[in-house]
């Protein structure tokens, strides 16, 4: 009896064991290995690094307070907004008080002139709350905005962020998009060279 036991169980315990060993470390080693080797700066989060620094992430959106830069959606995660580590929605549902009014304000701050209606992703957050992307009519919206702050004509400004529109992969997966932190980026180093060359 308790020889028919092992011989039934052998092979389960040894199945076991040998698919925890292929499936549990040596696919996602073999799976880690060749991101590495063909995706680096994927693997590794697309992290932005500048002067040995890392500035951020193209991939997780970050808050800008300042006029002088373009603003990113709303977000949710965390208590200081976009923690990475708290990635989240709100939870609240089209009925909530508290929603209509964080919109609401949200709405009044971005409204340059009574009347104008402001995009919905600059005052609705992603499911995640850490979407680093603005449709172009949230960006060109805020163009104004951007070029009295930092003194710049609307016309550049608006070309700027027009270089920075990303369409859908293939035509048609997805939605045109603008990577907040590579626009303001891109503002940032127009800054530097044009103080270099006042020089």
């Amino acid at each position: 009896m308790l020889k028919d036991l092992t011989t039934a169980l052998r092979p389960a315990l040894v199945l076991t064991l040998l698919f925890a060993a292929l499936l549990g470390l040596a696919y996602p080693a073999a799976l880690t290995g060749i991101g590495q080797l063909a995706f680096p700066h994927q693997a590794n989060g697309s992290l932005i690094v500048e002067s040995g620094q890392v500035r951020g992430s193209e991939l997780l959106g970050q808050g800008f307070a300042s006029p002088r830069y373009f603003h990113g959606r709303p977000s949710a995660a965390g208590t200081n907004g976009y923690d990475p580590t708290a990635s989240s929605g709100s939870n609240l549902g089209p009925t909530s008080q508290a929603l209509v009014d964080r919109i609401a304000k949200d709405a009044a701050a971005n409204r340059s002139a009574p009347g104008n209606s402001v995009p919905a992703d600059l005052v609705t957050t992603s499911a995640s709350g850490l979407d680093p992307d603005i449709s172009p009519e949230a960006a060109f919206f805020q163009v104004g905005r951007v070029a009295g702050a930092r003194g710049l004509g609307v016309d550049k400004v608006r070309a700027i962020v027009g270089r920075h529109v990303e369409q859908p992969l293939l035509g048609f997966l997805g939605e045109p998009r603008v990577n907040v932190l590579a626009l303001n980026r891109d503002l940032d180093k127009q800054a530097a060279q044009g103080a270099k060359a006042a020089e």
